[in-house]
């Protein structure tokens, strides 16, 4: 009838929410989660289930920074976070952040007990963040628990014990990522109080100290997943070139080649075994 009000949200709305997940991250996690469970060679339902509780978890915090940050966001005027925009309700994001918790709570657990609760760990480290953890010197800490368990959650999902290179090479990986992950931000944080180790770090060393970090966690999956020697020597090879860059070339270069060691590393954590 012409004379009922339209309540569905508009378009705007739907990408103002997509956006406020934090849609990237959020689907590179998911990403990882269903590339280790391949590794693992879980059963499909159990791989279906893996996916969507990391999924749900990952997008309850990508909406919780954001409505966490709101009024840090506004101070800043940071135009391109859709809540400062006015491209989406604060309480559509609100109750939508309470539907994913509530789902990433089912679908972990069905999984399996064990396997649920490490999973609602590594979701709690990273809320952690987002609720100060980020302003002080430990803000590396929720990434080192929520990307080395989330390797333990998929192994346990399927029923088995963890290779031990798993999670240490996972959290290392969050680390390093977390560092590179702060530097398009710094000069917002700096202004509203932000002072996590990456800005303790300062500028000039973060990508060198991440790539340390992603050096290490190399290592850890190198020994740990013993791939064959031409993988293993190509791959160290590699790593080896781009840490070149990071310490040596002027400009971007360095954190480009940095975030190419996370993805190197990454690979590695999926298909060594």
């Amino acid at each position: 009838m012409t004379g009922d009000v339209d309540t569905r949200p508009s378009s705007s709305a739907v990408v103002g929410l997509v956006a406020a997940a934090h849609i990237g991250p959020a689907l590179a996690v998911t990403g990882l989660a269903g590339l280790l469970a391949a590794a693992q060679a879980l059963d499909p339902a159990v791989s279906a289930l893996v996916v969507a509780a990391v999924l749900t978890g990952q997008l309850s915090v990508g909406w919780s920074n954001d409505l966490i940050d709101l009024s840090r966001d506004r101070h800043n005027d940071r135009r391109d976070k859709p809540l400062v925009a006015g491209t989406v309700p604060v309480g559509v994001v609100r109750a939508a952040c309470g539907i994913a918790v509530l789902l990433c709570v089912v679908l972990s657990v069905a999984c399996g007990l064990v396997a649920g609760l490490v999973h609602l760990v590594c979701v709690a480290a990273a809320w952690s963040y987002n609720l100060g953890l980020k302003s002080t010197v430990w803000s590396w800490l929720p990434y080192a628990v929520a990307f080395g368990g989330l390797t333990a959650f998929v192994a346990l999902a399927g029923d088995a014990v963890p290779p031990w290179w798993w999670p240490v090479g996972g959290a290392l990986l969050g680390v390093g990522a977390h560092l590179l992950n702060v530097l398009p931000d710094l000069d917002d944080d700096a202004a509203t109080g932000v002072r996590g180790l990456p800005h303790r770090l300062g500028r000039r060393w973060i990508a060198p100290v991440a790539t340390v970090v992603l050096l290490a966690a190399t290592a850890v999956v190198l020994l740990g997943g013993s791939p064959p020697l031409a993988v293993a020597l190509g791959a160290g090879a590699l790593v080896a070139a781009l840490a070149v860059v990071v310490v040596t070339a002027p400009g971007r270069a360095p954190f480009v080649a940095a975030v190419a060691i996370a993805l190197v590393d990454a690979a590695m954590l999926v298909s060594a075994r």
